[in-house]
C-alpha cells in the first residue's frame, strides 16, 4: 500500500494512492492512522471518492512526526567526508549505529521550497532513506525490529556545514546546523510492497540525487554498513518508539556535497534545485530560496 498526507480544497486528508488517484481514508492525520492500524493495514479504507494527484498538494507523508531520529549508518559517507579532512574512521563508529535527534518540527513538503539560512554560506542535501514506526515498542530486538516498520520514504537532511563545523569543535551537535529544514517524502510505501527487495536485512534500493538536473550522486540502500533492524535496537533501548517516529539511515555513500569536490559541486545557493530519487519508493524536488 502507498499512503500520503495531502491537501485539497483546503482540507488536509490521509490517503491511499492507487494508480495515479488518491482515496481519502477515514483517519484525519498519518499519526492516528498508524497509530489505530498497529501496522494492520486492512483497516484502513477508502471513505471518499477518489481525486486525481495532479488536483492534489502533497505533504510529506507524517507532517508532524512525534520524533525525528537521524543515524549515520552508511560506512561509504562517513569514510568520503572524514578523508576530505585527512581524518579517519574512529573505530567506536563500527561498534554501534549512533544518530541525533533532528527537529520533527521543520518537515518539508515534498515539493515545497526551501529557505536558505542566512548565516551559512555552505548548505548541503544528504539522500537518505527513511523508515516509519507503526507501533509502539520498548527494548525491541533486531530479529522482530521489522515487525515495527509501518513503511519507507525519501528524507533528504539539509545541512549548513559551515554552522555544523563550528558546533561539532564545542562536543554538541549537530544542532543549528541541522535544525531548521528536514524534506521527507510523499509518499509512505508500506514494509510488504517491498518484500521483494529485501536482501540480508537490507533493502535493494538505487538512490540518486541530482541539482539543477544534473546527477551528483548516490548509490544502493543494501551498502548500508548498519540495518534499520540494528537502528531500531539501539534507538528503543530503555526508550519507547511511537507510532509516527521517524528514522532517517543517514547519508549513502557520495549522497552529500561534504564528500564531493566543491570546485565540481559547490554547495547550494538561492534558486538551486535538489531533486532525489529512490526506486519503488518516489521522488522529491526542492527549490532554494
Amino acid at each position: 500500500m502507498k499512503l500520503c498526507t495531502f491537501r485539497h480544497g483546503g482540507l488536509e486528508y490521509t490517503g491511499i494512492i492507487e494508480q495515479g488517484e488518491i482515496f481519502p481514508t477515514q483517519f484525519a492525520s498519518m499519526i492516528e492512522l498508524l497509530t489505530a492500524c498497529e501496522n494492520n493495514f486492512s483497516v484502513v479504507r477508502k471513505a471518499l471518492p477518489a481525486v486525481k494527484l495532479q488536483e492534489i498538494e502533497l505533504l510529506a507523508c507524517v507532517p508532524k512526526p512525534n520524533s525525528l531520529r537521524d543515524f549515520f549508518a552508511f560506512e561509504a559517507h562517513i569514510q568520503n567526508a572524514r578523508k576530505k579532512r585527512g581524518l579517519e574512521v574512529p573505530p567506536e563508529w563500527y561498534q554501534f549505529p549512533a544518530f541525533y535527534f533532528s527537529n520533527h518540527n521543520a518537515i518539508v513538503a515534498p515539493f515545497a521550497d526551501v529557505k536558505k539560512p542566512l548565516a551559512t554560506q555552505q548548505l548541503d542535501y544528504e539522500l537518505e532513506l527513511a523508515c516509519v514506526i507503526g507501533k509502539s515498542g520498548i527494548d525491541i530486538p533486531r530479529g522482530r525490529a521489522a515487525e515495527y516498520i509501518a513503511g519507507y520514504a525519501l528524507m533528504n537532511d539539509w545541512s549548513a556545514r559551515d554552522i555544523q563545523m563550528q558546533e561539532i569543535k564545542v562536543g554538541l551537535g549537530p544542532a543549528k546546523g541541522k535544525d531548521f529544514a528536514t524534506t521527507l517524502g510523499g509518499i509512505l510505501v508500506t514494509a510488504d510492497e517491498l518484500a521483494d527487495k529485501v536482501v540480508s536485512d537490507r533493502l535493494d534500493l538505487e538512490m540518486e540525487v541530482l541539482v539543477n538536473g544534473k546527477k551528483y550522486g548516490g548509490g544502493n540502500f543494501k551498502s548500508v554498513y548498519f540495518s534499520f533492524a540494528e537502528m531500531i535496537e539501539r534507538a528503543s533501548q530503555s526508550c519507547t518508539l511511537y507510532a509516527g517516529d521517524v528514522i532517517g539511515s543517514g547519508t549513502v555513500g557520495t549522497g552529500c556535497l561534504l564528500e564531493l569536490d566543491n570546485d565540481r559541486f559547490p554547495y547550494l545557493n538561492s534558486g538551486d534545485t535538489v531533486e532525489m530519487r529512490i526506486e519503488r519508493i518516489g521522488m522529491i524536488n526542492n527549490k532554494i530560496v
